[in-house]
């Protein structure tokens, strides 16, 4: 049922493929980038053990290696499908940091299965408000108005998972338990924390491993970020579908911002990072980003 009304409302895609063409763009060069930044930082890991080897492949398959170990930890969490091919608790700081920074996103390089679609489109219709603000124009998409309840729509659904994931992530790290069940102490315990919330609220399935998430608090906990992740957005993009798709088009005018070029795919790469960064680098810092440095 959702698919279908997701289809019916956002089908203004269909038989405008330049649209679609810039968001294939953004979401894969994003899946891009975060592919650069483990694999360089497994095959450069500064740990010595691992410099002495060569790269890190504790945790890798030998018939894998680094390259496909790497390619496959950007790209599972980039979607849902949650299955791994290494160990990503064994990942170095940085490598271990982007797969979570994928999840972070909101699975949308290249898109989660069955959710990648609405969750750049969401990300769009912010990057058009934001656009709208600054040149003073009531902010369009697709030839719709973008007003009070579509941004409330789009902010609601963009502000579901960072909600539960750092909420639960600061409630289990002040839990005297949390400790016992952590694999590793420091920078990548607080990882392995935030890469299951991060994980169970975009309902991704993959782990970091080193998690030990028997406890009353890990089960009941992760049981409402998935809930809360996943179905609030999913209702508020409905609510967002409804309302854009009972809309008449809007013309195109001189003064409307142009949404298949470099400018408007600049804006929503843009829009991404800044929102990740926003909302999640103080948490990054304290774990992969402070492993890294260490």
């Amino acid at each position: 049922m959702v698919p279908v009304s997701l289809t019916r409302a956002f089908g203004k895609l269909v038989g405008k493929p330049k649209q679609g063409y810039v968001l294939l763009g953004v979401m894969g060069l994003l899946w891009a980038a975060s592919l650069a930044i483990i694999w360089l930082s497994e095959a450069h890991a500064s740990n010595p053990a691992a410099l002495a080897a060569g790269a890190s492949m504790e945790g890798k398959e030998q018939r894998f290696g680094i390259g496909l170990t790497s390619l496959f930890a950007d790209t599972t969490t980039g979607t849902s499908t949650g299955a791994v091919n290494g160990a990503h608790d064994s990942l170095s700081g940085l490598g271990g940091g982007g797969p979570l920074l994928n999840m972070l996103y909101g699975e949308i390089s290249p898109g989660g299965v069955g959710t990648g679609l609405y969750g750049i489109l969401v990300l769009a219709v912010i990057a058009m408000f934001l656009a709208g603000l600054m040149v003073g124009r009531t902010p369009e998409y697709l030839g719709k108005k973008l007003g009070k309840r579509e941004v409330t729509c789009a902010a609601i659904a963009m502000l579901a998972m960072p909600t539960v994931v750092l909420l639960g992530s600061g409630i289990a790290l002040l839990l005297p338990g949390t400790a016992g069940a952590l694999g590793n102490p420091g920078a990548h315990g607080l990882s392995e924390v935030l890469y299951g919330y991060a994980s169970t609220g975009n309902n991704n399935g993959s782990a970091f491993g080193g998690l030990t998430a028997t406890s009353d608090w890990f089960q009941s906990s992760f049981a409402v970020a998935m809930l809360i992740g996943r179905f609030v957005p999913i209702l508020a993009v409905l609510c967002l579908a409804g309302s854009l798709a009972a809309q008449r088009k809007v013309p195109e005018t001189a003064g409307t911002l142009p949404t298949t070029g470099p400018l408007f795919a600049t804006m929503l790469t843009g829009t991404v990072v800044l929102v990740a960064a926003l909302t999640f680098i103080p948490a990054l810092a304290l774990g992969p980003i402070a492993e890294a440095l260490a």
